[in-house]
């Protein structure tokens, strides 16, 4: 097959090729943008941020085996052959939707407001048990890691698994023009990007703009207990998962603590299957369910299905459970958005500790933001959380609407140093914490404070 090549990138984004004539032709596999990530045969994506410029890392990147850079400016006393373009952010995204074209295997884009990483992480995991997938890793979720995820796709992928993060209008389209999915899983239509989203219809209107991008034979799969996404034609073939029994493959919870396991039993009209998810939060058999859907569709059985659902593991700062012999921490401090804090304190319910939930601001919520935090807040007391902790600027709104609700133990505090000097003297020995906020709050500097604890 085609493989990308200097001279190639050159004339995909226009830009001018500098450097010897024989390595023209050099084969370039996979893309870095950081120096310290770049293995041999990559290209090296010279990017300007606020506190570096990959430019001056250049020829660090070739001495660590980078075939080629793509640079704006002159390399100066480069070592090594590179392609001058105006924007490399806007020819990285060229480049990423130029070699995607090349290989028919099968795309599995996914995107919502909730549970994108989870769910990739399960349908990797249960599509690696029989094909070797490709997943987008971190946070490579958006304009410049969605390219060079792409990047790293070669002819030994079976199938490639894609994240798809936005947060305004016309980014969808974007991305979904390099990634081209022949699958779209979206999630969740929720309350997240408000600000420039606007409501949830705005939210459904950016996430659906991938169907501009997929051909009539592609396939739509989605969360259908959510009412908007189980009304959206997306005008290509829908699938849908759920726990309503009006989904083309629903879950039924058989047995399980929904923390550390759960078995439940997935059904369709042909047949039916148990699988056991060893993850925290029962909201985690969405993402089994996806899982289910696509790994059927590409040909995988049951028994392959629950393999692979089984081998799921939490990646960190999502529902991870750390059990200190003190506490139990429940580390999901990654991200937070009114939906998914609202499934991370359903979750906790059928613990028998007393349940201690640390909230902090939800950001990026527009004129709903007062309303949200308080309705969270009286979720938790509607929840049954035994003692709860806000900290942020918006999180006095969730303290109000758990007061309101008549929950009876909750503190405030307007910062994070405050809080964590008052810690000791709120978490007790055998307590269940919960940490989560946006991931803007940095709540990942409260962990070590509390996996300290030791009475």
């Amino acid at each position: 097959m085609e493989h990308l090549t200097p001279k190639i990138i050159a004339k995909i984004t226009g830009g001018d090729y500098i450097g010897a004539k024989d390595s023209q032709d050099t084969k370039i596999s996979g893309a870095a943008k950081d120096n310290r990530e770049v293995k041999t045969g990559n290209l090296f994506v010279c990017i300007r941020g606020e506190r570096a410029d990959g430019h001056d890392f250049a020829n660090k990147a070739f001495e660590a085996g980078a075939a080629c850079c793509l640079a704006e400016t002159m390399i100066p006393d480069a070592i090594g052959p590179y392609v001058i373009v105006t924007s490399t952010l806007e020819a990285i995204k060229q480049i990423g939707a130029y070699h995607r074209s090349l290989f028919t295997k099968p795309v599995i884009g996914i995107t919502g407001s909730v549970g994108k990483t989870t769910t990739k992480e399960m349908v990797a995991a249960v599509l690696e048990t029989k094909l070797k997938t490709l997943k987008t890793k971190e946070n490579m979720n958006n304009e410049l890691g969605v390219p060079l995820t792409l990047l790293s796709l070669d002819e030994t992928y079976d199938a490639a698994v894609i994240e798809m993060g936005i947060s305004d209008f016309g980014e969808m389209n974007r991305l979904a023009e390099m990634v081209k999915p022949d699958i779209c899983i979206i999630t969740k239509i929720g309350y997240s990007h408000l600000s420039t989203l606007g409501d949830l219809e705005g939210v459904l209107r950016a996430k659906t703009e991938v169907f501009k991008h997929m051909s009539p034979d592609g396939i739509a799969i989605f969360n259908g207990d959510d009412d908007l996404l189980w009304d959206f034609d997306p005008g290509i073939r829908k699938i849908t998962y759920g726990v309503y029994e009006r989904c083309d493959f629903y879950a039924e919870f058989v047995s399980g603590d929904g923390i550390t396991s759960s078995v439940y039993s997935i059904k369709d009209e042909n047949s039916t299957f148990s699988v056991e998810i060893r993850s925290y939060g029962l909201h985690i058999i969405h993402a089994a369910l996806a899982a289910t859907v696509t790994a059927g569709l590409l040909g995988l059985s049951n028994a392959d299905i629950a393999q692979g659902i089984l081998s799921h593991a939490t990646i960190g700062g999502r529902a991870n459970l750390i059990d200190t012999g003190y506490l139990l921490l429940i580390d999901d401090c990654y991200n937070a958005n009114p939906d998914s804090v609202v499934s991370a304190l359903s979750s906790s319910q059928g613990m028998s500790r007393r349940r201690v939930a640390i909230l902090g601001d939800m950001l990026d919520l527009g004129d709903s933001s007062e309303e949200r935090h308080r309705y969270i807040g009286g979720f938790a007391a509607f929840v049954g959380i035994d003692l709860l902790i806000c900290c942020g600027k918006n999180a006095k709104n969730i303290y109000d609407g758990y007061i309101s609700r008549k929950g009876e133990m909750a503190y405030y505090y307007a910062d994070k140093t405050e809080l964590i000097a008052s810690l000791p003297q709120l978490i007790k020995k055998d307590d269940a914490v919960l940490v989560k906020a946006s991931h803007g709050m940095k709540f990942e500097e409260l962990l070590p404070v509390i996996l300290r604890f030791q009475g």
